[in-house]
């Protein structure tokens, strides 16, 4: 069995920011040689997720209206500046674990692998790639 990491760095834009990362994961996936396994995604960040969802505008329109319904950021909150944030993470987790089949990273029709950025300010940020199999 092998066991490949691979690092992924991008800035974001700021509080509830998308970034697709399909493409780069998928193209991790091919250039592993790994035939069957498993691929999982991580966010080493305390304000950062990772989400399979279909990448389209509006519908990442509503995930932003669906998150400020449930932890708006103007909240009485004791932890200062950004505990919606961190609030929002605990509720999506930072990692992602999918099935490799024949070389090929398994997505559904409309699945995309998107990391959300939860912070109020724009970040650089790292997410771990980790390939297992044979």
């Amino acid at each position: 069995m092998r066991v490949l990491n691979q690092s992924l760095e991008f800035s974001t834009k700021g509080e509830i920011d998308f970034t697709d990362l399909t493409e780069k994961v998928q193209r991790a996936v091919a250039e592993s040689e790994v035939r069957n396994g498993l691929v999982h995604i991580f966010a080493p960040h305390a304000t950062g997720i990772i989400v399979l969802t279909e990448y389209d505008w509006n519908l990442l329109q509503d995930i932003k209206s669906v998150l400020e319904k449930l932890m708006p950021k103007r909240g009485t909150y004791k932890h200062p500046s950004n505990a919606h944030s961190h609030l929002r993470s605990i509720f999506l987790p930072p990692d992602r674990t999918l099935p490799i089949i024949e070389g090929k990273l398994v997505l559904g029709t409309w699945q995309s692998i998107l990391y959300v950025e939860t912070d109020v300010h724009p970040r650089h940020r790292r997410v771990i790639i980790q390939i297992i199999g044979e």
